[in-house]
């Protein structure tokens, strides 16, 4: 079903200030450049930089600063973060349907666990025996939900989504297809060249408002607890190992990767690719850009990078040929500094 809405009542649900004809329907979100005259569009606008383009843009309404307003003259949404805006306006017209409706007749479900109204359990889902589902949760098809879990209200899991026992999940989480929270953490002990399994006996504690990306894994605590603090928002393919504390407000990229033991702070930003080692802590504020390593702690705020930009194969070849004879150039570096030092 199409969706229809004006832009006066737009204005009103994401905050901002409408300038312009508040009767005109909407009817899609689309690109600057894409928006066509007439048909109901809204675009947006938050680079300023691009804001020359305004003038070829027929888009019916476009979002946009307060300083941009008079690069464009048709209907305006005026408001401080138009990222924001276009996020919120999205939101209204979202048309996902719904991991599943209703208990699906094949969806195994252990009489001891409790359900809590309007609950959604898709076709071959397993919910074990303890679970506790709040009111509005969603299972998807094929999901595995483990003995003596806690999901809370309006949380939805998509497809083959495998919830191991005994984790915590707050309120209005969205969990992607494929992404497994609580299997056991890389923990072996070596006896002379064999590998002895140890036990992960902590859980998996997520927060509300969190989201995780398809096929991401959170591993469950050694012995204390994983957890997941509210609000944060954590890529595809990503991997969490044990007893990781990731703080509030934190976005993981695609394939980041966080080793066992490592504390991340509150509204730090890790780039695709990243990696950060284990035993170590990562201070509030911080951006780790892509493909970093990070293998000491962070104790203040502020951008770290590291990797080596690409370059054409041939010029690469010179710098790995250069960056292997690093520690001969230091060496007879330190030689000619002492030698210079001693005719002092």
């Amino acid at each position: 079903m199409a969706i229809k809405i004006s832009l006066a009542e737009i204005a009103n649900k994401i905050g901002a200030t409408l300038n312009g004809d508040g009767d005109t329907i909407i009817q899609s979100l689309i690109s600057m450049n894409q928006a066509q005259e007439g048909k109901g569009h809204i675009t947006f606008l938050s680079d300023s930089s691009y804001k020359s383009r305004l003038a070829e843009c027929y888009a019916d309404a476009v979002i946009l600063k307060p300083d941009d307003a008079d690069a464009f003259s048709g209907n305006k949404l005026i408001m401080d973060d138009p990222y924001v805006g276009f996020a919120l306006v999205a939101q209204l017209f979202d048309t996902t349907p719904a991991p599943a409706q209703g208990i699906a007749p094949s969806a195994v479900i252990d009489p001891s666990a409790h359900l809590g109204e309007n609950v959604s359990i898709g076709a071959n889902a397993v919910i074990e025996s303890g679970v506790i589902l709040g009111n509005d949760v969603i299972i998807g098809a094929g999901s595995f939900i483990g003995k003596n879990t806690q999901i809370g209200a309006r949380s939805k899991m998509w497809a083959n989504v495998s919830i191991y026992h005994d984790i915590v999940i707050g309120t209005d989480c969205l969990f992607q297809a494929n992404s497994v929270i609580g299997a056991d953490g890389f923990g072996y002990a070596n006896d002379k060249g064999t590998w002895v399994k140890i036990p992960q006996l902590g859980r998996v504690i997520i927060g509300d408002h969190v989201e995780i990306g398809a096929s991401t894994t959170i591993d469950r605590g050694a012995i204390e607890d994983t957890i997941i603090a509210s609000n944060v928002i954590i890529d595809n393919q990503c991997q969490i190992g044990h007893n990781n504390q990731i703080g509030e407000g934190t976005a993981l990229a695609g394939a980041s990767a966080i080793a066992g033991s490592t504390k991340i702070g509150r509204h730090c930003l890790i780039g695709g690719a990243a990696c950060v080692n284990g035993h170590i802590e990562v201070t509030d504020n911080v951006v780790i850009t892509g493909m970093g390593m990070v293998v000491h702690s962070i104790k203040e705020p502020g951008m770290y990078s590291s990797g080596m930009p690409l370059q054409r194969n041939r010029q690469w070849l010179k710098t790995a040929a250069r960056l292997l004879k690093i520690n001969e150039l230091h060496t007879r570096l330190k030689s000619v500094e002492k030698t210079i030092n001693k005719d002092k």
